[in-house]
């Protein structure tokens, strides 16, 4: 490939010393200048520290000890490290990466040396964190130790603990303000997630990973699915399908209106959707769409997703895989179908955070669709192992941007920046937050929508989107494409190619590739086209 220069966003392995002594390479390591080792934020979390930050590094003998080129730091909010890792430092990492390369290109830049001497290296040398440190003590730590303890190991490694005799990695942590009972015993369940007792309070556990054995290998799934009948004398602790209440509890699903505007939430665990969140999710559209006092729907989604599409993990734990998929797609077309039928209301999807495959689709049923500038859309889904994908996708995705392009979009499988999305099409308009005002893209989304609500043109623009609805249906039926796209999905789930049941079990086990995906290696293609 011969670059002249190499950048490590996400580095899980040390660089071969023979790449980077032929060819600069620079790590952008997540935290501030001097700060070093893999478990960076992990620390930065867990010591709840009030600012954090990226620091781009070059390769050297010693990790994270070479040239400094760049850096760059954050107000450390209170968040799971994922969260804060694809979303306050990623930002900051964008910002840095690019004054990186300018400064590479400049060719005259010097890069600052690491001097432990100089007062502006606050940072330093961090082994990894072990989990005696993580480890919970349910008869000492409080709900917020337990929640910072989870939240600095979430995404990985997960916190390490015993339930009933056996090891679990917990993960997703959520706080409980009305539930007491003994420290460490199991309270109740709700939407898989568990309620385990504190000795002041309780928590919130939505994902557990079952430690390795000899018996087999796991993977992160729902805390009640992996429990079981274990949870047979748990009761279920039942909260409205539209839950309005402010208080603390664990909640994927919820509701607020206000000057004519009605705003949906629903935050899944990595953006995943299982069949019975699909459901919900499409039992709540319903009934919003169904109230006379607002006139306009905003999918507000999650703060870390909008939405990835099928969950791909519930599907691999299922008895039959193949026989779940076919739910499951099912599931999310259902909920595209009442976003498509929605014909009485103005409909905005508000993606603050990022979206893949059906999630990207599912967002292009509403009637408007912005996003957070940062926002990553990967609209395509061939990389699972061919998957042709469904929700809708022919009929909205062409809409949008042209045949020729969503052709490009769903073959070349590339991720694209929520400012492409905008040039193409795909998006009506991207939001550029303000680092100062945190709630600044929801702040903006409001005015959006209020401003909609209030249009007195309104109704003659729900009345022209149903008209050209039933024209559209006339001349090919919604529930032709739905079935078409469902023909080809159910030759990849139960077809004699087993590419999609490979490619997804190789994601659920995190299985790393062999070699570099040949949609990605552009280079080679490149060099056989020379070729040939």
């Amino acid at each position: 490939f011969k670059p002249d220069l190499i950048l490590c966003p996400m580095l899980k392995f040390i660089i071969p010393k023979d790449i980077w002594t032929e060819v600069p390479s620079i790590i952008i390591h997540p935290g501030i200048k001097g700060d070093r080792g893999a478990a960076s934020l992990d620390w930065a979390l867990y010591e709840e520290l009030p600012y954090w930050g990226v620091t781009a590094v070059q390769a050297a003998d010693e990790v994270d000890s070479g040239p400094i080129w760049a850096t760059g730091e954050f107000a450390l909010r209170k968040g799971s490290k994922s969260s804060i890792y694809r979303d306050d430092l990623a930002n900051v990492a964008m910002k840095v990466i690019h004054l990186v390369v300018k400064r590479f290109e400049n060719g005259l830049y010097e890069p600052e040396p690491l001097d432990y001497s100089r007062l502006d290296v606050k940072g330093r040398f961090r082994p990894m964190m072990p989990q005696t440190m993580r480890a919970i003590n349910w008869q000492f730590d409080s709900a917020n130790d337990v929640i910072r303890k989870i939240r600095c190991s979430d995404g990985a490694p997960g916190v390490l603990d015993t339930i009933n005799g056996n090891q679990y990695f917990l993960f997703g942590a959520h706080r409980e303000g009305a539930m007491v009972g003994p420290p460490g015993k199991i309270l109740a369940k709700r939407f898989g997630a568990i309620c385990r007792a504190t000795v002041d309070g309780a928590v919130w556990i939505t994902h557990l990973k079952k430690k390795n054995d000899v018996n087999g290998r796991y993977f992160k799934l729902p805390a009640a699915q992996v429990l079981g009948d274990e949870l047979n004398d748990v009761p279920e602790a039942n909260i409205p399908l539209l839950f309005t209440s402010t208080a603390q509890t664990y909640k994927e699903i919820w509701y607020r209106e206000h000057n004519g505007v009605a705003y949906l939430y629903f935050e899944f665990y990595n953006g995943a959707m299982s069949t019975e969140q699909c459901e919900r999710l499409t039992k709540a559209f319903n009934e919003v769409r169904s109230r006379d006092e607002a006139k306009v729907i905003v999918l507000m989604g999650g703060r870390d997703y909008w939405s990835n599409g099928i969950h791909l993990n519930v599907i691999e734990a299922a008895d039959d895989p193949a026989d779940e998929s076919w739910r499951n797609i099912n599931g999310i077309n259902s909920f595209v179908e009442s976003l498509l039928n929605c014909t009485n209301k103005y409909v905005l999807s508000a993606m603050h955070g990022s979206a893949g495959a059906g999630g990207v689709m599912m967002a292009l049923a509403a009637d408007q669709v912005i996003a957070r500038d940062g926002v990553i859309l990967n609209p395509h889904y061939k990389a699972m192992g061919g998957l042709f994908g469904s929700e809708y996708w022919t009929y909205l995705l062409p809409k949008r941007v042209g045949k020729h392009m969503a052709e490009k979009l769903t073959d070349e499988c590339l991720p694209i920046s929520a400012e492409r999305a905008k040039q193409i099409g795909l998006l009506d308009d991207v939001i550029y937050h303000d680092e100062h005002n945190p709630s600044s893209f929801h702040d903006q989304v409001v005015r959006i929508a209020e401003k909609k609500a209030n249009d007195v043109h309104l109704l003659r623009y729900l009345e022209n989107k149903s008209e050209e609805l039933e024209k559209e249906t006339h001349v090919k039926p919604l529930s032709e494409y739905r079935d078409e796209e469902l023909a080809q999905m159910r030759i990849n789930f139960f077809g004699d190619d087993e590419s999609y049941h490979d490619a997804r079990r190789d994601f659920v086990y995190k299985v790393s590739p062999e070699e570099t995906p040949s949609y990605l290696a552009s280079h080679y293609q490149n060099d056989f086209e020379k070729e040939y």
